[in-house]
C-alpha cells in the first residue's frame, strides 16, 4: 500500500512537471517566431506550415493515446512521447533546412498530444487526484508563461533562437529521465494499463467515436487549444511588429497573458466549488470575449491579454473534468485521449488560418478574428450543457 501511495504521488509529481515542459515547449514560439521568418525569410502565411506538420502527430495522438496507454501502460507510453517531443526540439535547433524543421513538427504534435491525453486521462480517470486537474493545467500555465520569458530574456541577452531550443530541450529531456526512472522502479500506478475492467479498448474507442457529446466536447477543446495558442504564438508578433510595441514590452505582455491563464487555473478550485463547473465556464467565456474586443479596440493598453489569459484558463480543465460525469465510465479513458489529442490539433489548425487571414488583411485581423471563435466556443459550450443535463453534477 505505501508502495503503490508512493508511486501515486511520484505520478502526479511527473504529470505536473511534464505540462510544465510542454508548456514551455509550445509558449515560446510566439516570441521566437519573428526570427525564425527571418532566418528562413518566410512571410506569416509559409511559416504556417510549421503549424500544419503538427496536424499528423495530433491526429495519430488522438487515434491511439488510449490504445497505446491500455497496451504499454502511462510510464512506457510517456518515456515514448517524451523522447519524441525531445527529438523534435533538437532537430529544430539544429536543422539548417525549412523542411527538415517542417516535417519535425509532426514528431512535436506526436509527443505533446501523448502526453496531453496519458496525463489528463491518469489525473480524471482516478477520483482521488481528479481533484488535482485545475492545479495540473495550472502548471500548464506555469510552462507556457516561463516559455516567452526563457525566451525573451535570453534573446535580449543575444543568444539566438536556436540556442533557445537546445534550452527548451534540455527541459523536456529531464522529462526522459524523471519517466524511464519510473519505469525502471516498476511504480505502480504510473505503470498500470489504463483500461476498464471487462472492456477492450478498440470497441471503446469505436463507440467513443460514435456519441455526439464527444465529438462536441472534441471540437469544443480544438477550438479552445487553437483560441489559447493563436494568443500565444501571434500576440508577440501582433504587439511588437503589427502595432510598434517595443521587444521587451511586447515579450513580457505574452508572459503576462499566461500569467493570467496560470492565476485563473490554479483558482479553479476555489470557483468550481463555488459555482459550479458549469457557471464557471459560462462566466469565464464572458470574461474571454471582453478581453478580446479590449484588445482589439484598444491597441495601446496592456492589461487586455493577461484578462484574456485570466478568461481562457477554467474551459479546458472544466470541461475535461466534466467528461466522466458526461459518458459512460467505460468510455472515459478513450473519450479523454480522444478529445485531449483532437484538442492538440487546434494548436496547429486555428494559428494557421490565422496566419493566412494576416497575410492578406495584415496583423491587425488577428484580434478581430479571434472574436468569433469565442462566440463559437460558447455556443459549443451551451449544447454539451443542453445535452448533458441529468448527467451528474456539474
Amino acid at each position: 500500500m505505501r508502495t503503490y501511495q508512493q508511486g501515486r504521488w511520484i505520478g502526479v509529481v511527473i504529470a505536473f512537471y511534464a505540462f510544465i515542459a510542454i508548456g514551455i515547449a509550445e509558449g515560446g514560439l510566439g516570441v521566437l517566431l519573428p526570427s525564425i521568418l527571418s532566418t528562413y525569410h518566410l512571410t506569416p502565411a509559409t511559416v504556417t506550415l510549421l503549424f500544419i506538420s503538427q496536424i499528423a502527430g495530433y491526429v495519430v495522438a488522438a487515434l491511439t493515446s488510449s490504445l497505446i496507454s491500455s497496451r504499454l501502460g502511462l510510464a512506457r507510453m510517456l518515456l515514448f512521447a517524451s523522447i519524441t517531443l525531445t527529438t523534435a526540439l533538437i532537430t529544430y535547433a539544429l536543422t539548417a533546412y525549412w523542411f527538415v524543421m517542417v516535417a519535425a513538427g509532426t514528431l512535436l504534435g506526436l509527443g505533446i498530444g501523448l502526453i496531453d491525453a496519458g496525463i489528463n486521462t491518469y489525473i480524471v480517470n482516478d477520483q482521488r487526484n481528479s481533484h488535482l486537474i485545475g492545479a495540473l493545467h495550472g502548471f500548464y500555465g506555469i510552462g507556457a508563461l516561463l516559455g516567452p520569458a526563457t525566451a525573451t530574456t535570453l534573446v535580449a541577452l543575444g543568444l539566438g533562437w536556436r540556442l533557445i531550443y537546445l534550452v527548451f530541450a534540455s527541459v523536456v529531456g529531464l522529462l526522459v529521465a524523471g519517466v524511464l526512472w519510473t519505469v525502471l522502479q516498476q511504480y505502480a500506478p504510473m505503470t498500470v494499463k489504463v483500461t476498464p475492467s471487462g472492456t477492450n479498448a478498440w470497441a471503446n474507442l469505436r463507440l467513443a467515436l460514435r456519441t455526439p457529446v464527444v465529438l462536441v466536447t472534441g471540437v469544443l477543446l480544438l477550438v479552445y487549444v487553437g483560441t489559447e495558442a493563436s494568443l500565444g504564438n501571434w500576440a508577440y508578433t501582433v504587439q511588437h511588429i503589427g502595432r510598434g510595441t517595443p521587444k521587451l514590452v511586447a515579450g513580457y505582455s505574452v508572459s503576462a497573458y499566461w500569467l493570467g491563464l496560470t492565476i485563473g487555473r490554479f483558482c479553479l478550485g476555489h470557483f468550481m466549488q463555488r459555482l459550479g463547473a458549469v457557471r464557471t465556464v459560462d462566466i469565464s467565456l464572458t470574461l474571454l470575449a471582453g478581453g478580446l474586443v479590449v484588445w482589439w479596440l484598444l491597441p495601446n493598453q496592456l492589461l487586455s491579454l493577461p484578462l484574456i489569459g485570466f478568461g481562457l484558463a477554467a474551459i479546458f480543465p472544466a470541461t475535461i473534468w466534466l467528461v466522466p460525469q458526461r459518458v459512460p465510465t467505460t468510455l472515459v479513458p478513450a473519450t479523454i485521449g480522444f478529445v485531449t489529442s483532437v484538442a492538440s490539433l487546434g494548436a496547429a489548425t486555428v494559428p494557421t488560418v490565422a496566419g493566412w487571414v494576416a497575410a492578406r488583411a495584415g496583423l491587425e485581423s488577428i484580434p478581430a478574428l479571434m472574436i468569433p471563435i469565442a462566440v463559437l466556443m460558447a455556443a459549443l459550450h451551451r449544447w454539451l450543457v443542453r445535452h448533458t443535463l441529468g448527467s451528474g453534477k456539474t
